[in-house]
């Protein structure tokens, strides 16, 4: 399984948007964006997440950092969920794992004792020169959006 480090080169994608719209790493160039890989919409874990994310989504700018979440759900999955929640990122889905496989976030997994092959939850921050410039796996989603917000701070 692919492992990211500062460094790499950040693997390129074209997804669809929760509007259909085709978003790519290559969009940001010349910008830092965070993207982050999470199971699933509407599920507990992950609607921390995003909201947290949404939540502190003027101090990423601040920094000019962009938010992406990618999950497998597709686009009428993500539309409900930013409704429901008033979420303000960019949500992509990525339904065979394609792109979640180049950057280590599908694999094997073992959650509460039980091994299965799903999303890691994971979360990259990619520089202006489309580099890693930090990598988090396996990470809790509840108040991982602020450590992201910190990093980026430090």
């Amino acid at each position: 399984m692919t492992t990211l480090v500062k460094g790499d080169v950040a693997p390129s994608f074209w997804l669809p948007d929760q509007d259909g719209a085709i978003v790519g790493l290559g969009d940001y160039v010349g910008r830092r964006v965070v993207v982050y890989f999470y199971p699933a919409d509407d599920t507990p874990g992950c609607t921390k997440e995003a909201c947290q994310f949404s939540d502190l989504v003027d101090e990423y700018a601040a920094f000019g950092v962009d938010v992406l979440g990618i999950s497998p759900d597709g686009g009428s999955k993500h539309q409900r969920f930013r409704a429901k929640y008033g979420l303000r990122i960019a949500l992509l889905s990525d339904p065979d794992h394609e792109v979640m496989a180049l950057y280590g976030a599908f694999g094997p997994k073992t959650l509460y004792g039980r091994k299965s092959v799903g999303v890691i939850r994971s979360t990259f921050l990619v520089g202006e020169d489309g580099r890693i410039e930090r990598a988090w796996y396996n990470v809790r989603a509840d108040g991982h959006a602020a450590k992201v917000l910190e990093a980026l701070a430090s």
